[in-house]
């Protein structure tokens, strides 16, 4: 069998304390990211193989994790104090794979959307900036 069901998967706020404990956050619908990326660096020369560019890897950057909530202020507002941080804090992507994988991200909250429809559930959209490497468990 290919694929894995994605329903379980959570995104949790860690504590700061040592040892950190993590917190799921609540009413998450849907998570994205993080969107691993690397910079190359053009090493062409005038002597490069059949006239072909060349390249070699640069800078890392850990990308962004981007969750959907069914928002509710009672759960989510504590987050507001994430955002006005300038500090990274450590969150925890935790999936339903039978071996539990785990990405520690250390985050800055970048974005916090609110969405209100007459006709349809409060929601809210939550961009978190990865700061430095993502530590697979």
């Amino acid at each position: 069998m290919a694929g894995l069901n994605a329903f379980g998967v959570a995104f949790a706020r860690g504590d700061g304390a040592a040892p950190e404990v993590f917190t799921p956050i609540a009413h998450v619908t849907s998570v994205s990211g993080p969107g691993l990326s690397r910079n190359t660096i053009d090493v062409t020369t005038h002597q490069s193989p059949g006239a072909w560019m060349e390249f070699i890897g640069g800078l890392k950057d850990g990308g962004e994790v981007s969750i959907d909530v069914n928002y509710d202020p009672s759960d989510h507002d504590a987050l507001v104090a994430d955002f006005n941080d300038p500090d990274p804090r450590s969150y925890r992507l935790l999936f339903p794979d039978p071996a539990q994988t785990t990405w520690t991200l250390r985050s800055i909250l970048t974005g916090f959307e609110p969405s209100a429809p007459v006709d349809d559930k409060l929601s809210a959209a939550l961009t978190f900036k990865v700061s430095g490497a993502p530590v697979l468990a």
